[in-house]
């Protein structure tokens, strides 16, 4: 995941928290909004801003979840539509299931939540 396809500034977060639509699973929930200003070309890329609460397990455990979040998202970025600004909200159980799960479950529980999204959107439009 590169570096232009982060959330990383306060005032984004909380636009895509006061405005845009959320989804859940049983350990993530995503929030999606539309980005209106495209102001270059990394502006049509997706982003995605990750939030993971302390009740999650300590720093390493936090930090590791995020490095590996972004890999994912970074693999199932193609099939994410642009555009639009993501954050993914880790729920606690997500790192102890992910240590009894082998490595591609972390992916499916996120391209999971993010077909949710998709829908949601289509349901929101039609």
């Amino acid at each position: 995941m590169k570096r232009r396809q982060r959330l990383s500034r306060s005032r984004d977060f909380d636009a895509v928290y006061r405005k845009g639509r959320s989804v859940s699973t049983r350990f993530l929930v995503l929030y999606s909004f539309p980005r209106e200003e495209l102001d270059d070309v990394a502006a049509e890329d997706a982003r995605l801003g990750i939030a993971i609460s302390r009740k999650v397990g300590g720093a390493v455990v936090r930090n590791r979840l995020k490095r590996r979040l972004r890999a994912t998202f970074g693999e199932l970025h193609e099939h994410v539509p642009p555009g639009r600004d993501y954050v993914l909200i880790v729920r606690p159980g997500l790192a102890d299931a992910l240590e009894a799960q082998e490595p591609r479950w972390l992916a499916e529980r996120v391209a999971e939540v993010f077909r949710l999204a998709a829908g949601a959107g289509r349901e929101a439009r039609g």
